[in-house]
């Protein structure tokens, strides 16, 4: 594929994936462009990674970068791929959906020759270190990255420059219902809203906790409070549950008792709620049998 070479400087990315540093040439645009280096390609010839983790972009931030690329120009070139046919980002899909707002008909990139899984990884680091990234979005990169490399969350923590804390609170936020996930995606809760509602595991119950803490507008440390006297409100009905299925037992094992006296057998009692359940009445023999029927039959 042609593309024009140019001098250009590369901003930081990251080390272990994009060094060394750019290279420039002067060579005619015929001939193989060495990798590393800096090059002018027409932004059609651009395509997006289709395994790009990250699914949403927020639409005034690329306006931003819009503006700043039409005044002063894509200071950080793309890393991508050469295809063939086309080149696929790798980083930078961000300032070239941005480029396109700006009608722009070139772009500087840097060409690579990664390994699939060196592209997949490098496209999660590079959007995981995005300021803008969602908390959901960051923290499937993190799972895909532990997922797909095996990596521990240790490893993952040095690569992307968090604490291992930071890395096991953002995988917790994966315990939300796919709902509450979107609220957190859509802005309309806040990381330590979500945080706060993790420990509540039945989907439906999160989910109403959930618009209450958006409705109401609640912040974090209520949103906290809230959780907190559920989570007393229900060992409160469990406790009264037991001792009624307690008291609901013993009533039954007494009714045993009397038929077994009643019958001179073994009689079983079993409930499966509601005042619904099944009386067993063994016997060892016909004559057993006879004198249990004769007596249900008399009562």
């Amino acid at each position: 594929m042609a593309a024009k070479n140019v001098k250009r400087g590369l901003g930081k990315g990251l080390d272990a994936l994009i060094a060394p540093a750019p290279k420039t040439s002067s060579k005619k645009t015929e001939e193989k462009v060495e990798e590393g280096q800096v090059v002018i390609v027409n932004i059609t010839k651009v395509e997006p990674n289709r395994e790009q983790p990250r699914k949403t972009f927020d639409e005034d931030k690329l306006i931003e970068l819009s503006d700043s690329i039409k005044q002063h120009g894509i200071i950080n070139p793309l890393i991508v791929q050469d295809r063939g046919d086309h080149y696929e980002i790798i980083g930078g899909e961000r300032r070239w959906r941005a480029a396109k707002k700006a009608e722009l008909k070139e772009v500087p990139v840097i060409i690579k020759n990664l390994t699939e899984e060196e592209i997949a990884e490098y496209a999660l680091i590079d959007n995981i270190q995005r300021e803008d990234i969602n908390p959901i979005e960051e923290a499937l990169a993190f799972k895909k990255l532990i997922d797909d490399f095996h990596y521990t969350q240790d490893v993952v923590a040095e690569k992307v420059s968090k604490s291992r804390v930071a890395i096991t609170n953002s995988l917790r936020l994966l315990k939300l219902c796919e709902a509450v996930r979107q609220m957190v995606i859509d802005g309309k809760l806040s990381t330590g809203h979500a945080r706060a509602l993790i420990s509540i595991e039945d989907p439906e119950e999160q989910l109403r906790i959930a618009e209450k803490v958006f409705d109401e507008k609640m912040n974090v440390r209520d949103t906290e409070k809230l959780v907190k006297n559920l989570g007393k409100e229900s060992k409160a009905r469990k406790k009264t549950e037991s001792h009624t299925n307690e008291s609901v037992e013993a009533a039954y094992r007494e009714l045993e008792d009397r038929c077994t006296q009643a019958t001179g057998t073994k009689v079983s009692i079993s409930t499966k709620g509601d005042g619904v359940g099944k009386l067993e009445i063994e016997f060892y023999s016909t004559d057993d049998l006879e004198k249990i029927t004769q007596r249900l039959c008399k009562e």
